[in-house]
């Protein structure tokens, strides 16, 4: 493989594969369970994955999800890089790194994650994967599951923190430690992400759309869309209405 590729990708029945290239799997919502070599671990916006050249791997989900695959050719990466990910093969996800995935992946939601763009991210994704500290399980990641499988109800602080068996004074530090956002912070980006995904992949209406990921109605996440991407939901899909299936 003499490039870096990205793809945007969901799971569900059980697939394996094998490649001459590596990859990481980089989730942006739900869970998955990827098993490489024999060896299986659940995937999650908090938890990605390195699969070395070769190593059989399968990967399968029951629920709603969506990752970034990164393909890339080891030969451009620094032997103590390539040590550090083969070392740690399913590997935590910092705050830093969770930012610098979120923004891919709203560039390849846009269409605009091409090769100058590949070339400069994918060294700074590799060095936040590889330096960070090894980090307790996260304790938000049973609540955060749960939040991304409803995004459509009706979510308050409160609630959040009776998911996450939590006071809401714990969920807010608990939140800047582990994510550095807040509770609602992270609500209103993760419905934005499950609204851009559904303009890209399916027909429905944005008025549905918007009843579906917790807003008001149509004007009230235009007014979301529009605040924290500069765009509407109608020139969203316009713009990458060639990618949709």
């Amino acid at each position: 493989m003499a490039s870096t590729e990205i793809d945007l990708r969901s799971y569900d029945v059980p697939f394996s594969d094998a490649h001459d290239f590596a990859q990481m799997v980089l989730p942006l919502s739900g869970k998955l369970t990827l098993d490489i070599d024999g060896h299986g671990e659940v995937l999650h916006p908090l938890r990605a994955a390195f699969i070395a050249p070769g190593l059989v791997h399968t990967q399968f989900s029951r629920e709603p999800n969506a990752s970034l695959i990164l393909d890339f050719d080891l030969a451009a990466v620094p032997a103590e890089t390539v040590d550090l990910l083969a070392a740690r093969p399913f590997a935590p996800v910092s705050a830093a790194t969770a930012k610098l995935i979120d923004f891919m992946g709203m560039m390849q939601g846009q269409g605009a994650a091409g090769a100058g763009v590949l070339s400069h991210w994918t060294p700074l994704l590799l060095e936040s994967l590889t330096r960070q500290p090894v980090r307790p399980a996260s304790r938000l990641q049973a609540a955060l599951t749960q939040f991304e499988a409803a995004p459509g109800q009706p979510w308050r602080t409160e609630s959040m923190a009776k998911v996450a068996c939590l006071s809401v004074s714990r969920l807010h530090r608990v939140f800047r430690e582990e994510l550095d956002t807040t509770p609602l912070a992270w609500l209103n980006a993760m419905r934005l992400r499950f609204v851009c995904r559904q303009l890209v992949e399916s027909s429905l209406p944005i008025a549905q759309l918007a009843i579906l990921a917790g807003y008001a109605d149509q004007s009230a996440l235009t007014h979301a869309m529009r605040r924290a991407m500069d765009t509407t939901p109608f020139a969203y899909r316009q713009q990458n209405q060639t990618t949709i299936r």
